[in-house]
């Protein structure tokens, strides 16, 4: 689901949090050593996010912020903050590159350069997360 955050919407919220679930708390997010990534270079988008993207001439950077569902990936374009809302049972990664990753939802894909370890360890503790947290039979979904 990609959405403009940009202002605050009390039914946009809820529709984040019914999908990603409710921030980490400052205990856990202490526990899981922060929550957010590092600045997000983008090398290539699916069509309608590089729509977005073409209309600004800044550099196209973005971040991933982690919830207990999901993940959102934000980015900016002219003034405007966009956000692609992942719940990680529709998040796929992939590592195509050595220095580059790939987070896909559904038709929605954004692939990200990853030049520092930082990154690296920031996408291991997504993959992590997920596979703790997933439901362990069919049943459980």
């Amino acid at each position: 689901m990609l959405q403009n955050i940009s202002y605050n919407r009390p039914a946009i919220k809820a529709k984040i949090d019914t999908e990603v679930g409710k921030t980490f708390t400052l205990l856990e997010r202490m526990r899981l050593n922060g929550i957010g990534s590092p600045k997000l270079h983008i090398t290539d988008t699916s069509i309608e996010i590089q729509n977005l993207l073409i209309l600004d001439n800044n550099a196209k950077t973005c971040n991933i912020e982690m919830r207990p569902n999901g993940i959102i990936v934000m980015f900016r374009s002219i003034l405007e903050t966009y956000a692609l809302i992942i719940p990680y049972y529709k998040l796929t990664l992939y590592k195509g590159k050595a220095e580059e990753y790939s987070i896909y939802r559904e038709h929605y894909f954004i692939k990200v350069k990853a030049n520092s370890p930082a990154i690296h360890k920031f996408f291991r503790k997504i993959i992590d997360y997920k596979a703790d947290n997933a439901p362990s039979q069919i049943d459980d979904l």
